[in-house]
């Protein structure tokens, strides 16, 4: 089997290369990466391309499967930037998978894509995916969804599966993820226990975390085997404020809705971090999810906890760490910071 991984050295992107380079049933991969990456992997070989613009049907010929991971989180200043490259882009790949001729495509959708929903019971994957219009990253999770729509009733001969995991956490991608929706101002000593001095306990806050090496066996069961549909992707158990104080050594403050999104809509205003506010909206109203389908269907059960992802997250961001591909830099010190505070905070990637 060849697959094809689009968006190969993110944070999934390297954990899902990892993966299938270790499946007996996959002869051949090709990474495909906006930025070619220093990291290797077994049996691959990489292509640089742009999804916004390349010929991706002269890549995916000759693939089984093409796995669509990549995702535009930045700038969200811009965010017609962001549109262009995640829903243009994603009907580009799959335009260009059905022109290809491949037999089964992946694709990353997410917890975000889902309509608000219940913080006291899961749902599974009928819920609406109808996003949160507030937040960008919820309107093209959910936009991409009604694209997929129509593109199985188009194309009944092509295997479809989309992933729908929760927040995915992993040592290396901890740098990234600082950048992404911290900023250079968050400085690695104060990720230690202790030096948090509070987490804000807001109500609605409960995170489904998993550990990027779980999300990557599910992608590779979703290749390798012949299921359809939808796959609800997170580890046990869900996390609350409380239980992020206790892994950071501090305690919580009660912080409403409303003061929340008004220290953030006031960070953003000044440029203070790259995140939006409607970020934090979304992540308020996003449903728990049940992963009984996962489980029963593809067969997988993840191994770390979401404890354990979590904790990797935090030693990740105290070391500075990543890996030798474009997304997943390691910090570079001050001056990284200053490039990244001269970049404008989320204005461009």
């Amino acid at each position: 089997m060849r697959v094809v991984v689009v968006g190969a050295t993110g944070n999934v992107g390297t954990s899902v290369v990892r993966a299938l380079s270790t499946d007996d049933d996959v002869t051949s991969i090709v990474g495909v990466a906006r930025r070619m990456p220093g990291w290797q992997a077994e049996r691959t070989e990489w292509r640089q391309a742009d999804v916004a613009t390349a010929d991706l049907t002269r890549i995916f010929d000759g693939a089984d499967a093409v796995v669509h991971l990549a995702w535009l989180f930045q700038p969200t200043r811009d965010p017609a930037v962001t549109w262009r490259a995640n829903v243009l882009g994603s009907m580009r790949v799959f335009r260009a998978a059905a022109e290809a001729g491949v037999r089964a495509l992946v694709h990353a959708s997410s917890v975000g894509a889902y309509s608000p929903g219940p913080k006291d019971r899961p749902v599974d994957e009928s819920w609406p995916t109808h996003g949160w219009p507030g937040a960008a990253y919820g309107r093209e999770k959910a936009y991409v969804e009604r694209v997929l729509d129509v593109f199985e009733h188009d194309h009944p001969g092509i295997r479809v599966v989309r992933m729908r995991p929760g927040f995915i956490f992993q040592r290396a991608a901890a740098t990234e993820q600082r950048r992404l929706f911290a900023g250079p101002l968050v400085p690695r000593r104060l990720i230690r226990a202790g030096r948090v001095p509070f987490v804000p306990d807001i109500p609605g806050l409960r995170l489904q975390v998993l550990h990027a090496e779980d999300a990557a066996q599910a992608y590779r069961l979703a290749v390798t085997q012949p299921v359809r549909g939808a796959f609800n992707i997170a580890a046990e158990p869900v996390l609350d404020p409380h239980d992020l104080a206790d892994m950071l050594g501090t305690r919580t403050l009660k912080v409403s809705p409303r003061l929340a999104m008004a220290a953030v809509t006031a960070g953003w205003t000044l440029r203070l971090f790259p995140a939006s506010p409607g970020l934090l909206e979304l992540a308020l109203r996003i449903p728990l999810m049940k992963t009984d389908r996962a489980r029963d269907v593809l067969g997988w059960t993840p191994r770390y906890s979401s404890y354990e992802a979590m904790q990797e997250l935090f030693e990740g961001l105290r070391e500075g760490a990543g890996m030798d591909t474009g997304p997943l830099a390691p910090d570079s010190g001050p001056a990284g910071r200053v490039r990244e505070m001269a970049s404008g905070m989320g204005k461009r990637p």
